[in-house]
Parts: structure tokens; sequence; C-alpha cells
């Protein structure tokens, strides 16, 4: 019954409501009518404004333009505040327009010249302004009576720039001076330059130097590529306000200079080191005055940029010009202004500063005392002019030579003198380390002064109480600074005299005595072979690692340049390598334990060992070897025997056929040969290696005829190296091959053979031009000394090279054609120059020596190498290989030969023909009779390395009564008879002969001495003999 009354009640709300919603929603539609009328009527009111503004504005610069009245500052400053009032992109000329009537108005000086291009007319336009509004010396109205107003408008200028810096203003300086500098050409005049400097030094100078801005200015301005250089060359007149000793001193701090250094990263390091170098060299009062600041402030910087360099190519690292493979970020941005970059950092090792760096080193004299020639050392067959001749001739050039620097002592190492030499010497290094990609460059600018590395010598000879080496050892077992600034100093002057030594050519180094004298070199060198040993022998290098090791390769590479050169030519006195103290049996017996020590001392400094001992050591090695591969007699097996038929008339061609393609073990082991005849009769007799002997002496005799044109011969001393037209053979490579596993099979079963090789092509066996260090030029004269010498006379020519009309190629006779060689790609067409001379000389050595017998040489190798490791002979030096192929060259040892001389015949050691043998030997022939003496019976002129105990077969001498056609051996009879010197009849006219395959003399049993002898010596000088018996 309530239902009705409820329900009329509900309805009567519902409309109540809505009524209230339709009048709030009626309201907020007026408020939002009449709020964007408003919003209309403000903005047509603002475009109004706008639109009348810019027609003020417009007609204002019309007016300007015609020229018909000159405007007051007054009336531009009131345009001016309309304008940035609605200032907007679309303003941009207006704007442009107003800054030139605001400058003509001020009347400003010095406007910079615009550019052509319409951006550079910008950048010129608001640069002005900037330098107008910074500072109010072109101000017009603090001129005269306006003077009062100075100190005020100055103080709105410090606003303005405090305001700009807040914004980043040299931020964008900097991006301005990267994209107009960091190229090869600047974008960037003169004017634009001179404005961008003014405008970064105006808040520095402002601010009175002060902290932040000076990092700000290095972060951002000194960091900008070569900005020092372009200066420089646009700027001479921007005064530097005394810059290079305040950023010096500022970043003397460690931890301000590391926080440069982390802000700008490795590149942008490397561009302000680079300015700073200059600036420094621009400078040299400052330098000097500023010398241990500068120089710390460099190292640490070089050192910030060492950490990120990577020997190698990695995921993580990239490519740098300069500093190789880095791996923080690379500013590829930078790289064409990075020629620009490295020209300054030249300056670093520039004569200018290290002559003012290096001051207290060079500022010393060296005493002088008058000559005293060194006794006569012997000369080798290498040498192109005797020991005695090239002192002499040394000594004769001045009346008076320096004193030979030793080790004296006396300077303490803790003095400020010695203190700053070592910083300098570390900033040098750390350079060396760091700027892998000029590293050269570094070198040869630090070689450049003569007199700089000899004074360094005399410096480092004079630390210590007692000088030299004993310091320098206690400093390896200590880790103080002041250890690691002295060892850097070594580091330093072997490093660069390393690079002197390997640069300079043998004219210069052994008669010119450039920088150093020969007998600095000697001393030099027994101080570091004493070094290097030390270093192995004490166990130092062993535990070495990060600067030690560095030290001892620098040490080392040192040493072993200067044992080449004296290998190559001697300046030496005898035995001057050798280490008394070095008991060499104790050596043997810690190599057979395998002691780390001795491996290191026979791996990088061998020389120390007598040689003596070390063929020794090569012969146990090859016996060890045989053992290993089975190749030696037991008594439980016998080795496999190879059996090759040989015919006389075709040696080397049935030799080539039957061994190349054996086995490399096959070859190592027993070979037994069978001759054949011209008739094709097998040859009586059985070969106990004796036959082998003579096949391989045969063999090695043909294949290195020169007539055979797969080896030349040396002009002058007639040595052996692959023939450059060797091709002339179908097979040459293959017989290339051949030729180096016979020599190779000839060294491993320790028979010597007359074969003497050109120095340059052992040097290559031995794999020595692989050596960072090796010079083509210095292994000339042993290929042709007389093109050595027009090859140096180029180099030393004072007049333009290019009169001389040579290019970059080679022309020569090929079988009567003149064949044209280029050096380099289009190289006849390249003039040789000033310029290029020392790249031609190099070019031209190694064409001559490497690039034309490329390919023999390769295939020699492969073979010799198949059969000899070249580790075994990693411990002679060339030589010494040599005389491991061909013997020793001393005298012939004659109590050695009769004591391992072995009789047959009824010969005997006291036997008259015997007693008569030996005396001639001794008294009548000279050195040279007794040399073709030993080669008549043995083939080969020179005695073995180790004596005659290791000659296989032993030196035999035989008893005999008739021919060799008609010698059937020896019999009872015949060795009776030889006994008891009863003959059938008078051999006085019968020659001794020999068999070179058995080392065996057949020797006629004379009645009288001097028959023997004249016999003898017709004998050997007539070569008879060789036969077979």
């Amino acid at each position: 019954m309530f239902s009705a009354p409820q329900s009329s009640k509900s309805e009567f709300l519902d409309k109540a409501r809505q009524a209230r919603e339709e009048r709030k929603g009626q309201k907020e539609k007026e408020r939002a009518a009449t709020q964007i009328q408003a919003l209309v009527r403000k903005f047509l009111c603002r475009c109004r404004l706008q639109k009348q503004i810019r027609k003020e504005v417009d007609d204002y610069f019309q007016v300007s333009e015609t020229g018909t009245s000159k405007r007051n500052a007054l009336s531009i400053f009131k345009i001016a505040r309309k304008l940035l009032f609605i200032y907007s992109l679309e303003d941009k000329m207006r704007f442009e327009k107003l800054c030139r009537a605001i400058l003509a108005s001020m009347e400003a000086e010095n406007e910079p010249k615009p550019d052509i291009l319409q951006d550079n007319k910008l950048i010129t336009l608001y640069l002005t302004m900037l330098v107008t509004f910074t500072d109010t010396s072109t101000w017009r109205i603090v001129r005269g009576k306006g003077e009062a107003l100075r100190p005020a408008l100055t103080r709105i200028c410090e606003n303005i720039m405090g305001h700009l810096n807040q914004k980043g203003f040299y931020s964008v300086l900097q991006i301005l001076l990267t994209n107009g500098l960091a190229r090869s050409k600047p974008s960037l005049s003169k004017g634009t330059l001179t404005a961008i400097i003014t405008l970064s030094l105006r808040p520095v100078i402002a601010a009175h130097f002060s902290e932040n801005l000076l990092r700000s200015f290095l972060i951002h301005i000194m960091s900008v590529p070569a900005i020092v250089s372009h200066l420089n060359v646009l700027t001479p007149e921007v005064k530097t306000h005394d810059l290079l000793r305040k950023f010096i001193l500022f970043l003397s701090r460690e931890e301000q200079c590391s926080d440069i250094c982390v802000c700008l990263e490795g590149s942008h390091t490397l561009c302000l080191l680079g300015n700073l170098i200059y600036l420094g060299y621009l400078n040299e009062k400052v330098l000097e005055e500023e010398a241990n600041h500068f120089v710390k402030d460099l190292t640490d910087m070089l050192s910030y940029c060492q950490r990120y360099v990577s020997q190698k190519k990695s995921n993580l690292t990239h490519w740098h010009p300069v500093l190789g493979w880095f791996s923080q970020t690379v500013d590829y941005g930078l790289n064409e202004s990075m020629p620009l970059v490295t020209k300054q950092l030249q300056h670093l090792w520039g004569v200018s500063v290290i002559r003012t760096l290096f001051n207290d080193v060079l500022s010393k004299k060296l005493e002088s005392q008058e000559p005293t020639p060194p006794p006569p050392q012997p000369s080798t067959s290498q040498n192109n002019l005797p020991v005695k001749n090239l002192f002499k001739r040394a000594f004769q050039k001045s009346a008076s030579v320096r004193n030979i620097l030793k080790p004296v002592g006396g300077k303490r190492v803790d003095s400020a003198e010695v203190q700053k030499v070592c910083s300098i010497c570390v900033l040098y290094q750390t350079a060396l380390s760091t700027l892998t990609q000029i590293r050269l460059q570094i070198l040869t600018g630090l070689t450049h002064l003569d007199d700089l590395l000899p004074k360094l010598w005399a410096f480092i000879c004079e630390l210590g109480p007692q000088g030299g080496l004993k310091l320098f050892m206690e400093c390896l077992n200590n880790d103080t600074e002041e250890s690691k600034q002295l060892l850097a100093m070594l580091m330093l002057f072997c490093d660069c005299s390393r690079h002197l030594i390997t640069i300079l050519d043998d004219i210069e180094v052994y008669e010119e005595q450039t920088s150093f004298k020969i007998e600095e070199l000697i001393t030099i060198s027994s101080f570091l072979n004493t070094f290097v040993y030390k270093m192995i022998w004490d166990g130092i290098l062993e535990n070495a690692k990060g600067e030690k090791l560095e030290l001892f390769h620098s040490v080392h590479g040192w040493l072993m340049v200067l044992y080449e050169r004296d290998c190559r030519r001697r300046f030496t006195p005898d035995e001057h390598w050798l280490r008394k103290d070095l008991k060499p049996s104790l050596l043997f017996q810690e190599l057979e334990k395998g002691k780390r020590r001795a491996q290191l001392l026979l791996q990088y400094i061998p020389h120390v060992i007598p040689h003596k001992n070390r063929v020794l050591l090569f012969r146990n090695i090859v016996t060890k070897e045989k053992e290993n591969l089975g190749l030696v007699e037991t008594s439980s097996a016998s080795p496999h025997v190879t059996h090759i038929t040989i015919r006389r008339s075709r040696m080397l061609e049935d030799g080539y056929d039957q061994l190349r393609r054996l086995p490399v073990n096959s070859i190592k082991g027993v070979i037994r040969v069978k001759f054949v005849n011209d008739l094709g009769v097998d040859e009586a007799g059985i070969d106990q290696d004796g036959v082998f002997k003579e096949f391989l002496e045969e063999i090695i005799k043909k294949v290195f005829n020169p007539a055979l044109n797969l080896f030349k011969t040396t002009s002058g001393n007639e040595r052996l190296y692959p023939s450059p037209t060797s091709y002339i053979h179908e097979n040459h490579l293959q017989l290339f091959e051949f030729v180096g596993k016979m020599l190779g099979k000839a060294i491993y079963e320790g028979i010597v053979v007359d074969v003497p090789f050109a120095s340059f092509f052992l040097s290559q066996v031995l794999g020595h031009h692989h050596s960072t260090f090796y010079s083509s030029i210095d292994e000339l004269p042993s290929l042709d000394s007389e093109f050595y010498k027009n090859l140096t006379s180029i180099k030393r020519y004072d007049g333009d090279v290019g009169d001389l009309g040579l290019t970059l190629s080679y022309d020569e006779d090929v079988m009567g054609q003149l064949v044209c060689h280029e050096l380099i790609p289009g190289g006849k067409t390249m003039p040789v120059t000033n310029e290029n001379k020392i790249s031609y000389i190099h070019l031209m050595a190694h064409f001559r020596m490497h690039t034309q017998i490329k390919e023999q040489t390769a295939a020699f190798i492969r073979g010799f190498r198949s059969i000899i490791n070249p580790e075994w002979l990693h411990m002679f030096s060339t030589p010494e290989v040599q005389r491991l192929v061909s013997g020793d060259n001393a005298e012939i040892d004659l109590d050695d030969l009769k004591k391992h001389t072995v009789y047959y015949g009824g010969f005997h050691s006291s036997h008259r023909v015997i007693i008569w043998l030996w005396d001639i030997l001794s008294s009548d022939f000279n050195s040279e009779e007794r040399a073709m003496f030993l080669k008549f019976v043995t083939s080969c002129s020179r005695p073995p390395l180790l004596g005659f105990a290791y000659l296989k077969p032993p030196f035999s001498i035989r008893c005999v009564e008739v021919s060799d056609d008609q010698d059937t051996g020896d019999t009872l009879g015949s060795v009776l008879r030889g006994f008891f010197t009863i003959r059938k009849k008078e051999p006085g006219g019968r020659l001794p002969t020999s068999s070179t395959c058995f080392n065996l003399l057949k020797l006629p049993n004379y009645s009288k001495k001097s028959i023997l002898r004249d016999k003898l010596r017709y004998a050997i000088s007539m070569n008879t003999g060789f036969e077979l018996s």
C-alpha cells in the first residue's frame, strides 16, 4: 500500500539531480568558452604584436641598410629588446642583422674576416659578438668620460662569461675547434681561430687562472688535435700568458693529472700531450726552468695511455695509428689529424728538446788522452781489411781521442742530478713502450746526436761507489722506485745503442767510429755479456716478469747485435765472449738434469761456452737422436740399412733419383753405396761408411760446382750461394731441396766437406734474416764488396742523388738479355732522390741477397732442416756453422794428427818413412802445403772441429809396394817387408796416392827422405789420388 508514494519520491530526487548536473555542465561550458575566447584573443593579440614588432624591426633594418641615417646605440637597444622578446627560429636573419648593427654602432675593432660559406659567416658573426661582449676594451662608451663606467661594465662582461661557462661554453668551442682543425687542412680562418682562442682564454684570465678553469681549458681546448701548431702557423701573435708553466704546475699534482687523463681517455690525452710538447719546444726557457715537472707530467700521461696499449688484436681492442692496438674506445674522427699530432710529438725526441732535457749529460766533456793503438787482432777470412790496418787508420784520424770509458763509480745515485737524468730516461722509455707505431722514429731521434749515447754511457760508468755492473745487479734484486729508474736508464741506453749500431754500416762503425770508439764497444760488450750471464746464472731471469723481463730483452738484444757484428767482422780480442768462471762440465751436468738456468744460458748466450764444447754438445744431441730413432748398432738390434747402387758416370743423377724419395729417417740412418763402373760391373769393396763418404763428397763437389749453375760464387773471395738463374734446370727447386738434405746428412754424420758458403746465405739458412735487428746492407759485402762500396757511396753522396739518374729498379744481364727488376711496384719510373736513397740502398741489398734467390733458398732450407733441427744450430754463429760444415780454420795440429793415426802394411810410428813424413810436414811444408796434404788424404783442407780423434774413418797410412791397379791389399809378406824395410824394387818412380773415402794415405817405402818430400809435394800439388782401393 506504500509502493506508489515511495516511487514518486525517488523519481523526484532523480529529476532534481539531473537538473543540478545540467546547470553545472552549462556553467563549465560557459567558463571554457570564456577561457578559449581569452586564449584566442591573447594569441591573436600576440601574433599582431609579433607581426607589428617584426615589421618595425624590418623597417628599422631597411632604413639602416639604405644608409640614409646612422642609428645610435639607444635606438638599437630599443629595437633589440623588442626582437629578443619575440625571438624564434624564423627570426634568424633578423638576429644576424641585429648583431651586425650592434657591432657597427659600437665600432668594434678586429672583426674576423668571414669565410665564403654561409655557416662560417654566422660563426664569425657570433664569435665577434661574444668577443665584443666579454671585454670592454672596444666599447666606445668607456672611452673618455665613460671611464668611470668601466668597472661596472667589466663586471657585466664577467657575468656574461660566467653564464656562458655554466651553459657549456667550452664544450661548444671544443666541437667548433675539432670540426675546424681535426683534418689535414684546417677550415678555420686566422680571424676565427683568434676569436675562439681569445674567448677561451678570457674566463681563465679573469679568474686569475683558477684550477677549475685551467682544468676546463686543458680538457676542452688543449686536447684539440694540433691546436698549438695551428695557432703557431695562423696566429703566432696570440699571447700565451705563460700558459705552459701554469699547465705544467697544474698537472704536476698527480690527482689532477689523473683526473684530466680519465676525462679525456687515450686518443685525446695523446692530443693534449702533443700540444704540451710543442708548447715546450716553442718555450725553451720555461722548459729548461720547469724540466722536472714537465718530464713528470708527460711520463704520467704516457703511463696512463700505456695501460690500454695492447700487444695484439682482440675483440676488446681498436686500432690507433700511433698507439697500435688500444683497449679504449678510439675516436676515428681524429685519424685525419694524427699526422699533425705525430709531428708535434716528434719534437720530444728532436734535437732542441733533447739538448734541453739532457743538458746535465751533454754538458760534460769526455777527457782526452794521446792515442795508444791496441795490439793487432787476428783477422778472419770475412774481413775486408785486416784489423791491424783498421785500428791504425782510426787512430791516425785525429791527434788525440777520448779516454776509453770504463765503470769507475763515485756518483751518488740519490743526488738530484742522477734523479733528473733517470726520470728523463723513464720518460723516453715510457714513450717507446706506449707510442708503438712510431717507436723507430723515437729511437732514430734519440740517436741523432752523436755524443748523447757515449756521454750517457760515461754517466752510467760513474754511478754508485764502484760503478757499472755491481750497482745494476743490486738494482735487479731491489724493488724500489730508485732501482726501477736506474734500470730504465740502462734499458734506454741499450735500446738506443742497439738501434744506432743496426743502422750504421761497417765504414761508420769500424773506420769513422761514429758515436762509439771501437774500444768503448769492447768495454760495453764485456759489461753486457756479464750482465746477461749473471741474470741467467743467478736465477733472476727464471722469475723475471714485466719490466725486468723487458730489461733483459733490451740488454740481450744490444749484446747480440754487437756479437753478430763481431762475428761478421772481428773487433774484440781473443776469448772476449767466453766466461772463464763457467765450467762446461757443470753446465752439461745441469743440462742433463734439465736445470732451467742451463737451458736459458744455451738459448740466449751460447757464445759464453767454448766453441769446442758446443760442438761436442751438438754431437751428443745427434747421437741421442740416433739412439731414439734406432739408428745405432746395439747388442739387441741392428739399424735398418738402405742400399743404393750408383753409376760413377751418373753419380749425381743416380743419387738424386734414389735418395730424394727416401723418408727422412732413412736418410739419417745407414746408407750403403755400391759403385758400378763405366762397363756396368760392380766395383770390388765393401762400404763400411768410407764409400758412402766418398759418394757424399763427390755429390757435394758436383752440385756446388758453379759450372752446373745451381750455385754461383761471390766476387772476390769466391764463396757459394744459390744461382738466381738456376731455373734453367727443369727441377731446380727439387735439386736444391736434395742438396740441402745432403749437406744436412754430412753435418749429421760429422763429415767435413770443403764447401765455403757466402755468409749472407748461411745467415738465411740459420734464420737470422727474420731477426728484428737484421740488416741486409751489413751482409752485402759477403756477396759483392764492390757493389757494397758503390751503394754506400750513394748514402754519402753530398750532392743531389737525382742527378745520378737512378730509379728504384735493378738492371741485370741474364744470359745475354738485359732484364729490369723493379724493387717496388712501378719502381722503374720512380727516381732515386735524397729523400728515398736510404730505402733504395736497403731495397737493392734485399733484392740481391733475398728476393732474387728466395725460392732456391727456401727449397735448400727445407731439405737441410729436414735433417738438422734448426734449434741445434742456434748455439752457433754464422762463421761457426761454416766451421761445422768445413772443419776448423785453425792450423793443423800435427801432434794431434800423429796421435790418432792408424798404420797398415808394416808401417808403425817408429818406422823411418813415417818419421820422415812427420818431419817433412812440420819442418819442410808451410801451412798451405799442410792444408793441401790434409785435403789430399781426406778431401778437406781443414781439420775436424773436435780434433782428429773425431775423424771418421780415422786417418790411416798404409805401406804399398805396387801401383793401385795391381794392389790386392795387405798380405803377410807385404806387411813383413814393410815392417823390415825390405823392397821388391826401388819405388822411387811411384807417387803417394790416397783413398779419401777411408782417409787413407798410401805411401811407398821410399829409401830417401828427399825422395819422399819431392814425391809427396808433387802429389799434393797435382791433387793425385781420390781413387778407391
